[in-house]
């Protein structure tokens, strides 16, 4: 009886090969929707995560301003009205290998970065995009070292105070 059952719901679902490819829109929508979600996370919005968000889209897949602005807003009304991540990690799945998986990864880490503060809400959302996308936790990790060097490089440029000579306490004979 089971086995009847089973091959009658077979002939009502496709084959997992008879997937349509997706189109390059689908997957830049899939992409740019990872990116606010990272964007979002925080407690606060800031223009740096926004502006990085928009360059990251603008470069990955060569569009003008005006594309790259709508592809956002685009992306912040699809992440808004979404239940969770798995349909656009699954678009990127079917489509992409793993090296471009991980700059996928690699610009959401970025992301959290660009405000100078990593959040763990932010945390968890790339530790669960990693997840869904079968990136292993090495490359994970290394996305993310990637990513938060980019960062300090970037912040090194900016002028730090020296700190005050540490007071050594007396020595007790």
């Amino acid at each position: 009886m089971l086995k009847s059952l089973r091959d009658f719901l077979s002939t009502l679902t496709p084959p997992s090969d008879a997937r349509e490819p997706r189109t390059p829109h689908e997957l830049q929508l899939a992409t740019a929707v990872l990116l606010v979600e990272v964007m979002c996370a925080d407690a606060s919005l800031t223009d740096e995560e926004r502006a990085h968000v928009l360059q990251t889209l603008r470069r990955r897949f060569a569009l003008t301003d005006e594309e790259g602005s709508r592809l956002l807003e685009v992306a912040q009304v699809k992440a808004r009205g979404a239940h969770d991540l798995h349909a656009f990690t699954s678009a990127l799945n079917q489509q992409l290998a793993m090296e471009d998986k991980l700059t996928v990864v690699e610009s959401m880490w970025q992301v959290a970065y660009a405000d100078g503060h990593l959040a763990a809400h932010e945390q968890h959302i790339l530790w669960r995009v990693a997840d869904l996308l079968h990136v292993p936790h090495g490359a994970y990790i290394h996305a993310k070292m990637r990513a938060r060097d980019g960062f300090s490089a970037s912040m090194s440029t900016l002028e730090v105070p020296e700190r005050p000579p540490a007071i050594r306490s007396p020595e007790v004979p």
